[in-house]
Formats: structure tokens, C-alpha cells, sequence
């Protein structure tokens, strides 16, 4: 009872985290209508630590993101930009990319475990079962892309 209790706290306070926009710093990379596409840096969380330079753990990262179905203001090439996005896309995008498919290899290792399958093999085809997964988030792609949006703020 005493784990359980645990359980929904520690998943309540995820789940109120959750709630808050993630937002990062960016300029805008190039415009083509509605579709934005913004360069952001992602720092790690000692980037900023006086000793960073002499220290191999921070790291900073470019990413590229699209905002698609923009239409609130004229931007340029150049522009400093806010892009976000809400904690339930970010909630879905976890789901997707690393969940879902932890489950699917977990579910074809016990299946094929229990029924005596050799280990190796058992291993291979986990590992094969997840091509049709990610086949089919490739194919579905416009339609992820729609439901996790992303948002530009002026900075």
C-alpha cells in the first residue's frame, strides 16, 4: 500500500511538471509560408558552471525545429525567437519515441521467453518487431506532427 501511495505521488508531481511549457531560445533558420523553421541551442544543465570549458560532462547542442501553421506576425531569417511546446505534446512525443516501444520489445522478449524460444533468437526478434513500429510512425508522421505543436514567442 505504502509503494502505491508512492506510485501516485511521484506520478502526480511528473504529471504537474508536465503542465509547463518547455521554451527554448532560437533564431529563425528559414520561412516558407506557415512553416517556420527555428535553430535552437540546447544547453546541458552545467553549460553554464565557471569551470565548463575544462570539464567534459556540459555539452550544448543545435537543433533544428519546425513550426508549422504559423500565422501571427511576419518573421525574417535572422530573428530572435521563443519556440516552446506544451507538457502534453511533450507527454505524447515521450510516449511514442521511448514507451511505446520499450513495451513492444518487453512484450515480444516475455512472449517468445515463456514459450522456450533460445535467447538470440529471442533478442533478434525483438529487435525486428520494432521496424514496423517505427515504419509506422514514419508513415504517420503529418499526422504526429499535427497533434505535438509546437509555438513561437517574440523574445
Amino acid at each position: 500500500m505504502v509503494i502505491h501511495h508512492l506510485l501516485f505521488v511521484n506520478n502526480y508531481y511528473l504529471c504537474k511538471q508536465m503542465e509547463n511549457p518547455i521554451r527554448h531560445e532560437g533564431i529563425v533558420e528559414t520561412v516558407d509560408g506557415e512553416h517556420i523553421r527555428v535553430r535552437i541551442i540546447q544547453h546541458s544543465a552545467c553549460s553554464a558552471c565557471k569551470v565548463a570549458s575544462h570539464c567534459s560532462a556540459s555539452e550544448s547542442k543545435e537543433k533544428i525545429v519546425d513550426v508549422f501553421h504559423y500565422r501571427q506576425r511576419h518573421l525574417e531569417v535572422g530573428d530572435a525567437v521563443i519556440v516552446g511546446t506544451s507538457g502534453h505534446s511533450v507527454g505524447k512525443a515521450l510516449l511514442l519515441g521511448f514507451v511505446l516501444p520499450l513495451v513492444l520489445l518487453l512484450v515480444v522478449i516475455g512472449v517468445l521467453f515463456t514459450a522456450g524460444v533460445n535467447e538470440g533468437i529471442t533478442a533478434l526478434a525483438a529487435l525486428v518487431a520494432l521496424i514496423p513500429y517505427y515504419i509506422g510512425l514514419w508513415t504517420f508522421r503529418q499526422r504526429i506532427a499535427d497533434n505535438i505543436a509546437f509555438f513561437i514567442e517574440d523574445v
